[in-house]
């Protein structure tokens, strides 16, 4: 949930930069319905009645989501920004893959954010993780909204989104593909 403070944190630096949110229409993305089907599974086996479905398979199916989104990321490195978003992905598949499929979270990180939830989440607790700097090692301040752990990585990842978006913003032609229909791009 950090990095969805990055996409108002982005449109507010865009707009004080003298950007103007039109030109967010002209942002080209390619493969958007690949990163967005790797969220979405994402989001759905941590419910509760999903995760329990899909039992030990979990932690496959979130290293393989998490490693679709990133290929679909890296197919978009020329947009300006989105070096910074495929590099904070990277820094988080390879502590997810090193880990079995979960991201450790610091146990400090989960007890200034109220503990971790009972129910499926992607955060665990393990006493001495693979590629640890990498891990959940933050806390959002629990007072915040979404206020969850995060990682270095997305931290990467929400920077990038915002420095996407902004210059995005302030571009006067179109953003890091040619002028080709967005449909060509799939």
């Amino acid at each position: 949930m950090f990095v969805l403070y990055a996409i108002p944190i982005g449109i507010a630096i865009g707009l004080l930069a003298g950007g103007r949110l039109g030109q967010l229409g002209e942002l080209r993305l390619r493969w958007v319905p690949l990163i967005l089907l790797g969220l979405a599974v994402q989001v759905a086996i941590f419910t509760d009645a999903i995760g329990r479905a899909v039992g030990d398979a979990g932690p496959a199916l979130y290293a393989a989501s998490t490693a679709l989104v990133f290929v679909a990321v890296l197919r978009n490195i020329q947009v300006p920004g989105v070096a910074l978003i495929a590099l904070g992905a990277g820094c988080n598949l390879a502590a997810i893959v090193a880990n079995g499929g979960w991201m450790p979270a610091d146990p400090h990180a989960l007890a200034a954010i109220g503990g971790q939830s009972d129910g499926n989440t992607n955060s665990i607790v393990v006493a001495d993780p693979a590629l640890g700097p990498l891990t959940d090692i933050f806390a959002l301040p629990a007072w915040l909204p979404l206020a969850n752990v995060f990682s270095i990585g997305d931290v990467l990842i929400g920077v990038g989104i915002a420095v996407t978006i902004a210059l995005a913003m302030r571009a006067g032609r179109v953003a890091g593909a040619d002028k080709t229909s967005a449909a060509t791009h799939l």
